[in-house]
């Protein structure tokens, strides 16, 4: 069934005559040809189940109607949405219709709580229609005699098997421990052992002999040949003498080693800018010009060892010299 209230609230003679419903404590006064219709589909329903509310305003053309927005949050009934608001095509009226989705949370009968509707007729004049009488039925889902239902005694409690993953976990961190305490040793030791000095002419030697197993020579790269044993040159003076840096040009290195006695700088300088030349002019070298270079290169780095390991000159036999 569809519950209707319509309260038709007019003033004057122009209706059938009835007379109007008292006028509430604070309200506004009442105006002609206002209409108000509250449709609750379904008029019954059970607790927590949604239902809708249409308020349906009827108003001279051109009033104003401004519907509540939501429920009292002090009663037992719940909006679940804003308002709906949808107007009337009819242009002689102001007609309004406001569409309201509730739920309700207790028994009987239950009021629902809207506010007033409030209506301006014309400026500064405005009315008040109440939505207090507005009730729906809410029916509950337990039993009609749920006296006679014993419920069911509670069962023991069962008791949880024994849990080993504690246990697990624990041994679990203990390892964890224990491993990163043994990386931290092994890694402090690392560092305490120092690594063996790497001799400077032996690791020359071997840089040859490594360059030499290429075999640029017999595959026609004679300038790439002749580049990487002088930079196993200027390797080995980086390692010897510590004003030779690797990052030098050839002629900053030239300049750092003038006053190194050591170092044949007479046949040092011509070796360097040739092989300059041949690395950075791509100036091409014929073979028997590349193995006279990289023999030269090699003849200086066993005559600087040779002077490097002597022992030191005295300043009259290095003036002698």
């Amino acid at each position: 069934m569809i519950a209707l209230l319509l309260a038709l609230m007019t003033q004057g003679g122009g209706q059938s005559g009835a007379i109007p419903p008292p006028q509430p404590p604070g309200r506004g006064a009442r105006h002609a040809g206002v209409q108000l219709g509250v449709l609750i589909q379904p008029e019954t329903v059970t607790v927590g189940d949604p239902f809708v509310v249409t308020v349906r305003v009827r108003a001279p053309r051109g009033s104003q109607i401004v519907f509540p927005r939501a429920a009292d949050s002090a009663s037992s009934v719940e909006a679940l949405d804003p308002p709906l608001v949808i107007p009337a095509p009819d242009s002689t009226v102001s007609e309004q219709s406001a569409r309201y989705r509730l739920v309700a949370w207790d028994t009987g009968v239950v009021r629902l709580g809207l506010a007033d509707v409030a209506i301006t007729t014309s400026p500064g004049v405005g009315s008040a229609l109440s939505l207090g009488d507005a009730r729906v039925f809410v029916r509950s889902v337990l039993p009609t005699d749920s006296a006679a239902r014993v419920p069911k005694g509670a069962r023991a409690i069962a008791p949880s098997p024994p849990s080993t993953w504690r246990w697990w976990l624990i041994a679990a961190l203990i390892a964890l421990v224990v491993g990163l305490l043994i990386w931290l040793w092994l890694r402090r030791r690392a560092r305490t052992v120092e690594a063996p000095p790497v001799d400077a002419l032996e690791q020359a030697e071997r840089e040859f002999a490594r360059i030499d197993a290429l075999q640029l020579l017999e595959a026609g790269e004679r300038g790439r040949y002749v580049a990487l044993n002088v930079d196993v040159l200027r390797d080995y003076l980086a390692a010897r003498l510590p004003r030779a840096e690797r990052s030098f040009t050839s002629n900053e290195l030239l300049l750092a080693l003038r006053d190194e006695h050591r170092v044949p700088i007479d046949r040092l300088a011509p070796t360097l800018a040739e092989t300059d030349l041949i690395k950075f002019a791509r100036r091409a070298v014929a073979a028997d010009r590349a193995r006279a270079l990289v023999l030269e290169a090699r003849h200086t780095v066993r005559d600087v060892e040779r002077a490097v390991a002597a022992p030191p000159e005295s300043p009259a036999a290095r003036e002698a010299a």
